[in-house]
């Protein structure tokens, strides 16, 4: 015959710490079950157990039985303070106090006014509103109830047995009320000084029958085991978790009034128990990465997304909008969860995946008659080349004839930009080819929205991750000149203050977590670092770069190795997680709250601490991963680059800050792979330092490069402060874009100094080869091949560098084998600062004859015996002519 299975079995049986304690009660191995009561039966909807205290102030002061210049803050204290005096008070009665102990032990012009009865009620209340049942130990409770197994509940608390009695009083512990319990106040005794010996004893069991399980190491977990109790410590929150949470509460400050306490309405709606409680059911992974990316997607992640989920859902339902669009890639994932979220509260809103992205919509609504806009339309694609821009614009070369010599240019440079707009609009017959294909992608578009259904009603809310809402900008572009009378809403996660002309135009754009570039800190690090975000929730599949006839959506490649899918795939089951568990208590109380727009702030927080100070293990994980560029091309970068993480030993706090995004898409992951420099980062991201504190004083060093054309003309290229950081060491990374570029010269230190150069790496576009060459010096050999202009090579990898434009000179184009068009040069070294160059003694060049030999070699592998001759000649009728 067929069982069905237990809630218990069906629901526990597979979580990590509760699984053998469920066959433990099927096969009565324990002849009774012992329980704590608070942080195991019971928990609390607030990050610490004292700030309940505050939520009491709040409540107190709004009823005028607490002074107004009491604040929130210093009654916590008080009240801590207050039970702390109460023990110490009982002195030879025992350690162990009451409610009332300790609201006596309060100032009498906070206790006098309103009666001491009367606050140990408010703060009784004040604890059955904000105090929930754990529902896995719930489960545990019916099982034992079930199989016969007693209970007893065992607690050190300062409650009255009516107190508890209140607490308990829930549908879901209903078992619990023949259960007899053992209160530390009722006994004079806690469980770390006593009170096991009590239970044992009025039990009349032996030690081994009981098992106990509850959160405290020592008096839930070391004393009963010392006596011999089965425990199980019920972890409230591991290791790895205390320093996700010590990261927000540095970051809390800048979200909300409440710092890093608590909302008085709603605690903190039970996010950080219910975040530490999805990652202790979970079995771990078998591999590190994997478990890392199921946590971050777990306790980070799927938090924010679920709150963003129901505020969604929220929204429409207010709305009487019924269905919601999101746009793949994110879209699957959006909808899978906002559809959860209303059946989760009742609301009649669907959630639909559709087709969009901003490349295809910017095709649609490009104006090919108008230079200035196909020139805006290129510049975002630097990664394109011609060759691979004509695909996207379903032209052929031989469309356009004056680009076949340049097919493999890339467009990152303003020559490039320059020379294919003039191509593609200078005559009426492509002008005319571009806006056929302009008008065939937005009848493409359309075909596909309206085979989705998404046209079928006048609204249409888009639900995205946000940022800059050009999606939504352009659909309503394309809407209005195809005479369809939609204006397109959207409902975002964040926006920035790119969003201003989706406002301009009178759309609706709301944002969750922050609208137009406020709160400042949240959308400075999404915008900053969207990538991590996005290949996070990404669907696995690449992104959409056109559309058939038909309407069926053209892919891109997809980004990533098969352990990066692998570990997105963690995330977002992580992810998942965690919101099944909050649904789980959104379905047993009618009250549960809502993460509206009260927990913004608190999850705006969970989201900017992450992306400004990941740990160690997600920085190890997610800096592997790769991210695709997203505007048509095939394009795919690290979120780590190599040659930056060969460089973080080299750089500073503010180095990070001056990155760029083609630099790095998301530089706290450099500084968590340090722990000084992780240290200093957050730090700086905390407030609790001024960036110039990692600045040297007087006037600073600064890196310049200058760059030279086949033309022979020097053209200045950009600069950076040069920093020294906590090894001594210094860095640099420029970049430089132009025509026909030979050489670059690099002013290293920008002042006088000795410098050892430790090395030099240049990842280059040369000729119309589209893919980057990687080029480099760090031997004495590269050295000697090198152009020292006003500075002298000591030989090695030291060069003293005499006046502020003494400059090195990198021979680009030789090593590359044709002139460069843009590059990015990275420098890591360390350097000396010296006085004047006129004051003491100079040091003396290196010998040329390495100097000769290194180049007579390098000479003999590119050019054979007829380059050394040659080479020697020209040393020869140098010498001559001095």
């Amino acid at each position: 015959m067929h069982m069905a299975k237990t809630s218990a079995e069906s629901g526990i049986a597979r979580h990590a710490q509760l699984g053998t304690v469920v066959r433990m009660i099927a096969d009565r191995s324990c002849s009774v079950l012992s329980l704590d009561i608070f942080d195991t039966v019971l928990w609390r909807r607030v990050p610490r157990p004292t700030d309940l205290f505050t939520v009491l102030a709040a409540r107190l002061r709004a009823t005028g039985q607490l002074p107004g210049w009491i604040g929130d803050a210093a009654f916590r204290r008080m009240r801590i303070a207050a039970e702390q005096l109460a023990r110490a008070r009982r002195e030879s009665m025992g350690w162990e106090v009451s409610l009332f102990d300790i609201w006596a032990a309060m100032p009498a012009a906070v206790v006098d006014p309103v009666g001491l009865e009367e606050l140990v009620a408010a703060e009784v209340r004040v604890e059955r509103e904000f105090t929930v049942v754990d529902l896995d130990i719930a489960e545990l409770i019916n099982a034992a109830k079930a199989n016969d197994i007693p209970l007893v509940l065992v607690s050190d608390t300062y409650f009255t047995a009516e107190h508890l009695a209140l607490l308990l009083d829930r549908p879901e512990l209903g078992p619990l009320e023949d259960a007899r319990v053992f209160r530390s106040h009722q006994h004079g005794a806690d469980k770390a000084r006593g009170l096991w010996d009590v239970v044992l004893a009025e039990l009349g069991r032996t030690a081994s029958q009981v098992l106990h399980i509850g959160d405290n190491l020592v008096a839930d977990h070391e004393v009963p085991g010392e006596l011999g109790l089965r425990t199980l410590h019920y972890q409230r929150v591991d290791r790895e978790f205390e320093r996700v949470i010590e990261r927000e509460s540095e970051t809390l400050d800048s979200f909300g009034p409440f710092g890093d306490l608590v909302d008085p309405a709603h605690g903190d709606f039970g996010l950080t128990t219910l975040r530490a409680r999805t990652l202790l059911s979970h079995v771990p992974e078998s591999s590190a990465a994997v478990e890392t990316a199921w946590r971050y997607g777990a306790s980070v992640i799927g938090p924010v997304l679920t709150g963003f989920a129901e505020w969604v859902a929220h929204q429409a339902h207010e709305a009487g909008t019924p269905v919601v669009w999101c746009p793949m890639r994110e879209g699957e994932l959006f909808a899978a969860m906002i559809n959860k979220a209303a059946e989760a509260r009742g609301w009649a809103v669907r959630a639909r995946p559709v087709w969009l992205s901003r490349h295809v919509v910017t095709v649609a609504t490009l104006d090919a008659t108008e230079p200035e806009a196909v020139r805006e339309f290129l510049r975002p694609r630097h990664e394109l080349t011609v060759r691979q821009l004509l695909e996207t614009l379903h032209l052929h070369p031989g469309d356009v004839p004056a680009l076949v010599d340049s097919l493999d240019a890339m467009f990152d440079n303003d020559g490039t930009i320059t020379a294919v707009c003039t191509a593609l609009t200078e005559t009426p017959h492509l002008r005319n080819r571009l806006s056929v294909m302009v008008t065939a992608t937005r009848e493409r578009l359309l075909r596909s929205l309206r085979e989705a259904g998404a046209l079928d009603s006048d609204q249409l809310t888009i639900v995205d991750i946000g940022w800059g809402g050009t999606i939504q900008l352009r659909l309503a572009e394309l809407l209005h000149r195809a005479g369809i009378d939609i204006k397109p809403s959207g409902l975002y996660l964040a926006t920035n203050e790119r969003c201003t002309p989706v406002l301009l135009a009178g759309l609706r754009v709301e944002g969750y977590l922050g609208q137009a570039g406020h709160p400042r800190d949240l959308t400075a690090a999404v915008s900053r670092s969207p990538e991590i975000l996005e290949q996070s929730i990404n669907a696995l599949c690449g992104s959409l770069i056109d559309f058939t006839e038909d309407g069926e959506p053209v892919l891109g490649p997809v980004a990533g190795t098969a352990s990066q899918n692998t570990e997105r795939r963690a995330v977002q089951d992580g992810i998942h997680a965690f919101q099944d568990n909050w649904h789980r208590y959104v379905a047993t109380d009618k009250n549960w709250p809502l993460l509206s727009a009260g927990a913004a702030p608190r999850l705006a927080a969970i989201l900017t601490a992450v992306l400004r100070t990941p740990t160690a293990r997600e920085a190890s994980v997610l800096g592997n991963w790769q991210h695709d560029d997203n505007f048509g091309s095939a394009v795919v970068t690290r979120l780590i680059p190599d040659d930056l993480a060969s460089a973080i030993p080299y750089l500073s706090p503010n180095d990070l800050d001056d990155l760029h995004m083609r630099d790095s898409f998301w530089p706290a992951l450099l500084a968590a792979s340090d722990p000084k420099l992780g240290a200093a980062a957050r730090a700086l991201a905390a407030g609790a330092v001024d960036p110039e504190v990692f600045e040297a004083s007087g006037e600073p060093f600064a890196t310049r490069l200058r760059f030279l054309d086949e033309k022979g003309t020097w053209h200045d290229g950009p600069s950076r402060r040069v920093r020294i950081n906590h090894n001594g060491l210094s860095f640099a990374r420029l970049g430089f874009v132009g025509d026909d570029i030979t050489h670059i010269s690099l002013a290293l230190p920008g002042k006088p100094a000795l410098v050892r150069v430790d090395w030099m790496e240049a990842r280059v576009i040369a000729g119309h080869d589209p893919v980057p060459k990687i080029l480099r010096w760090d031997d004495p050999a590269d050295f000697a091949e090198l152009t020292f202009a006003e500075c002298t090579w000591l030989g090695g990898n030291l060069v003293e560098f005499d006046l502020n434009y003494s400059a090195v000179w990198l021979p680009l184009a030789a090593r590359a084998g044709a002139p460069i068009s843009s590059g990015v040069v990275t420098i890591g070294f360390a350097m000396l600062p010296q006085s004047t160059p006129t004051i003491g003694p100079k040091l003396a060049a290196a010998t040329p004859r390495p100097r000769i030999a290194d180049r007579l070699v390098a000479q003999y592998r590119t050019h054979g015996p007829v380059g050394v001759i040659a080479g020697a000649a020209r040393i020869a009728a140098r010498k001559l002519t001095r």
